[in-house]
């Protein structure tokens, strides 16, 4: 097939999920990824990739994860709980918001941000649905933006250049998302006064450590059985979570079945499986290839095309892994300097952020109920300025 009509099948089918996304997530993501194999793809090459993904115990096992983590957030609705910890946080709407979503974003677990939406739900009941979706999805990431020990610990190893230079140099991209998500975003949330009554430090400590106790021991089990498989960890760190809340909210079991009801965890087990699913096509069809062997200048390569695969992906690693040999093989082995890869990563970050392959998009999209061109709509356009800095800037210094 052409590289006319990839290139059609790509846009076609992302498309089709923005129309289909508004009725339904999964089922927007598993058309579109179909409808993008059918273009270089036989149907017994994407039936193989199917069962692949339907049969990997780590996204079974991530999708049973991700598909408890509300339940978390209703228990502590339900309990009681969620008012423990914002009342007792003593802070204005707007830094309060901005902040869940920043702490949370900063525990090493994946579907983090369902988490942080419970609480971006309590400290904005005047909000908009969008706009509490886009400030969950934002300010969960401003900060893992200079996280060391987030995506940047590997990416900066396999570029080879030095870590902590890198996270330098883009402190000026993490100031930029943080003065346009606050003129974007949280300009529109009204303030109100903290409470003036002391806190109560017993029900905040609870409260906190029974979201903080599911990332701490996921983060444990994986550093004490470094062989088993990272999303048994996870499983085990999202149940004991459950059961503290249901504990110290001092719900009976019975109320499970109802919170599952209100949350729906399933819609956001499916959202994982069609999202991975949507990945190993991508990764399977031509459009990866010709999107790899396609000749372009240094900064169309580096942020043009970073920033298309990250938003195609909804991951960094994969991006950066495509671009690397080809920038490596077109501009020599020692072309690449802490400079450039900075530029190259947040171009490709802007593209993540904004993926609707993105796990953190996806499941706040399901929980405020969200429909992703409302979404873009107000993320959109921060993300093409910081795309478009970043363009000017490799212009200028490439």
């Amino acid at each position: 097939m052409t590289t006319f009509w990839i290139w059609f099948g790509f846009f076609f089918s992302f498309g089709l999920l923005l129309i289909i996304a508004r009725k339904s997530l999964w089922l927007g993501l598993i058309i579109a990824s179909y409808v993008l194999g059918l273009f270089s793809l036989s149907f017994y090459e994407l039936w193989e990739l199917t069962l692949k993904t339907v049969s990997n115990p780590s996204i079974i096992l991530l999708a049973l994860a991700v598909g408890l983590i509300p339940i978390i957030g209703g228990a502590m609705e339900s309990g009681g709980l969620m008012d423990d910890l914002v009342n007792n946080l003593r802070l204005k709407r707007r830094p309060l918001m901005a902040f869940s979503s920043a702490f949370v974003g900063l525990l090493p677990m994946p579907g983090g941000a369902l988490l942080s939406a419970p609480l971006i739900e309590k400290s904005g009941k005047t909000v908009s649905n969008e706009n509490k979706t886009a400030i969950n999805v934002w300010y969960r990431h401003v900060f893992l933006l200079i996280y060391p020990l987030g995506m940047l610990l590997a990416t900066t190893a396999m570029a080879e250049v030095n870590l902590y230079t890198v996270i330098l140099y883009l402190i000026l991209g993490f100031v930029l998302m943080l003065v346009l998500g606050y003129f974007f975003l949280l300009a529109k949330v009204s303030q109100n006064e903290m409470a003036t009554s002391s806190p109560n430090l017993k029900k905040l400590l609870i409260s906190a450590m029974v979201i903080v106790i599911a990332p701490v021991i996921h983060f444990s089990l994986l550093s004490i059985f470094g062989n088993v498989i990272q999303e048994i960890p996870l499983v085990i760190g999202v149940s004991v979570s459950i059961v503290l809340a249901f504990y110290f909210g001092k719900l009976p079991l019975r109320d499970l079945f109802t919170i599952s009801k209100k949350m729906k965890p399933w819609n956001f087990a499916l959202i994982i499986v069609s999202m991975f699913l949507l990945l190993n096509i991508f990764k399977a069809s031509d459009t990866s290839k010709v999107i790899a062997e396609a000749s372009f200048s240094k900064t169309f390569l580096l942020v043009g095309v970073g920033f298309l695969l990250g938003f195609a992906t909804g991951r960094v690693q994969v991006p950066i892994s495509i671009l690397l040999p080809i920038y490596l093989a077109q501009f020599g082995s020692d072309a690449m300097t802490p400079w450039i890869f900075t530029v190259m990563f947040f171009a490709i970050y802007q593209g993540y952020v904004v993926s609707p392959v993105h796990p953190c998009v996806s499941v706040s999209l399901e929980y405020f109920k969200t429909e992703l061109k409302d979404f873009y709509k107000l993320l959109i356009l921060p993300a093409i300025i910081c795309l478009a800095i970043a363009w000017i800037v490799a212009a200028l210094t490439f």
